[in-house]
């Protein structure tokens, strides 16, 4: 994938709705019944943690069961082996709990979508460097709004940031006070052993307080 046509995706994808479905704990006899219905709810992004169950058999299972629209990918991936297998099960998403640059130039070279995580500008400068397409602050609940906020001042314009850790549908409007471009859910969204009508119900409770945020 090119860096525009990268970057084409992802625009439409935060367009549709902003937030990223963070599945740890997700298994692959589960995986495409709970994504499918986040897709229905609205959700175009879907990480699956690599710490979960045989993440990549659900990975491959959910990309092959959405839409082109969606991007599909994973969570927690530390290593350019973890992109390299991700590319070959036709992932379209690296999301990263830390600013490694190797890890980054690798999904960058595979023309993935690139996540990194960093607290810090140092760390934020050296992933936009490194290719990144987005910031992921983490741990949000950690950093704050108000840092993220003057984090955002020095970053060049256009820069998406996604607080993760610690959102629930509660907490979103602090951080969107702050400026950001959208937000990581995790266990306020998903956890092991959820059904899938209890999802589309906390689905349906965040997209509706994204949508109460906007103009």
């Amino acid at each position: 994938m090119t860096d525009t046509a990268r970057s084409t995706r992802l625009d439409a994808a935060c367009t549709a709705l902003p937030l990223v479905a963070i599945l740890r704990g997700l298994t692959p006899p589960e995986a495409v019944g709970i994504a499918q219905t986040l897709y229905d709810a609205g959700f175009r992004l879907i990480e699956i943690p690599l710490n979960s169950p045989q993440p990549f058999d659900s990975i491959a299972a959910v990309r092959a069961a959405l839409p082109a629209d969606a991007l599909v990918g994973a969570g927690t991936v530390t290593t350019p082996a973890d992109v390299a297998r991700l590319n070959d099960i036709g992932a379209d998403l690296v999301v990263m709990p830390h600013a490694d640059v190797a890890v980054i130039a690798a999904a960058k070279a595979a023309g993935l979508i690139c996540m990194p995580g960093i607290a810090t500008p140092t760390e934020a400068y050296a992933a936009l460097h490194a290719g990144a397409d987005a910031l992921k602050i983490f741990p949000a609940e950690l950093v704050g709004p108000a840092a993220i906020k003057a984090i955002r001042t020095i970053l060049p314009a256009g820069t998406r940031v996604f607080p993760v850790g610690g959102i629930s549908p509660g907490t979103m409007p602090r951080f969107h006070g702050a400026g950001v471009a959208g937000f990581g859910l995790g266990g306020a969204l998903y956890k092991p052993g959820d059904t899938v009508g209890a999802v589309a119900r906390k689905a349906g409770a965040f997209v509706e307080a994204w949508r109460d945020m906007q103009p």
